[in-house]
Order: C-alpha cells, then sequence, then structure tokens
C-alpha cells in the first residue's frame, strides 16, 4: 500500500476482550512485529458493534466471527470477509483490492 493509499483509510480492530487484555494483546503485537500499531483497538465489550455486524457467535465462548470489512465513507459496506474458523483471514491483497475498488 502506498503513502497516499494509507492516508485514504482507517483501519479499526474490534474485538470483545476487556481493557488489560487488549494491552497485553498490543504488546505482543510489538514484539512480533517490532514496530508501532497504525490501527487502532476498539474494545466492543458488550459486542453492540459486533451484533450491528451480525457477526456475534454464541457457541464461541462469546468470540464474534472473524470479520474484515471495507466501509466507504458514507459508511455503506462495500466488502466483507467472514469465516467460521478464526484461523481463516483475507490475504492482504484481497483487502487491498477491495480498498483499491473504494477510488
Amino acid at each position: 500500500m502506498t503513502e497516499e493509499e494509507k492516508r485514504k483509510v482507517q483501519i479499526l480492530a474490534v474485538s470483545i476482550d476487556d481493557h488489560e487484555t487488549t494491552k497485553k494483546f498490543v504488546v505482543k503485537l510489538k514484539e512480533r512485529f517490532s514496530e508501532d500499531l497504525d490501527f487502532s483497538m476498539l474494545e466492543d465489550r458488550n459486542h453492540k458493534v459486533i451484533d450491528r455486524y451480525g457477526i456475534f457467535n454464541p457457541e464461541g465462548k462469546g468470540w464474534p466471527h472473524p470479520a474484515t470489512y471495507v466501509i466507504d465513507k458514507q459508511g455503506v459496506v462495500r466488502w466483507k470477509y467472514i469465516e467460521v474458523d478464526y484461523r481463516i483471514r483475507p490475504t492482504n491483497e484481497q483487502i487491498l483490492q477491495a480498498l483499491r475498488k473504494l477510488s
């Protein structure tokens, strides 16, 4: 992703974790990738955002289904990737393609 493209997007990670768990996760990410995170973490303890997108997984001990959304500036979902297996995620290229279609 080019610097110009980075300026046009905002990345937000949403989880049901509490503040302490989120902080520990951020530390692990920084250790693993040895660089600053360039996205925000939203703590959605009552899963209001998660419920809005219909990805709450009551069988998964409260964990939502892993999902990635590309949402335009008007708040319209233009692309989504939802998977019940938390180990399967979209590729960076898939996400970049969806973002580039917004331009």
